[in-house]
């Protein structure tokens, strides 16, 4: 079964797909969905950001809107490139599997692959310095993907 954010997440994907990109007033999707408008904040923050493949534009005042896109890129190594640009010293689980699901999304890994990655990442298994490791073992297995590629 579905929850609310779940709801939320398809609805504004289902706009992206018909036209390339979602414009939303968040106080009119919020009650389209019966939530309060910070329901819909954490929608866009934790499933629709650059990590994910999404640029989001907000628009203040009386008319104002977010608008949505999904960025999209000319080929794997453009992805691959811009990936491996955005990551830092330290990469946290929660951004780590986000990129794995952006990879999987784009068709760069399988779903084996990804979850073989999400499993053999974790802080559980990682210890004491899982998010610099984490970034060190994504950018290794990024660049050996582009040379693949």
């Amino acid at each position: 079964m579905k929850n609310t954010s779940d709801s939320i997440e398809a609805y504004i994907k289902q706009l992206i797909a018909q036209t390339g990109f979602a414009e939303i007033q968040r106080s009119r999707l919020a009650d389209d969905f019966s939530v309060v408008p910070s329901q819909i904040n954490y929608v866009l923050k934790t499933r629709f950001n650059a990590n994910q493949g999404y640029l989001v534009e907000s628009k203040r005042g009386g008319g104002g809107y977010i608008r949505i896109v999904r960025v999209e890129y000319s080929d794997q190594h453009q992805l691959v490139q811009e990936v491996l640009e955005s990551i830092g010293q330290q990469i946290s689980q929660t951004v780590f599997m986000d990129i794995i699901q952006l990879l999987y999304e784009r068709q760069v890994l399988t779903q084996r692959e990804g979850t073989i990655l999400l499993a053999a990442t974790t802080d559980d298994i990682l210890g004491e310095n899982a998010a610099s490791l984490r970034a060190n073992m994504l950018r290794e297995i990024l660049q050996r993907i582009d040379r693949k590629g």
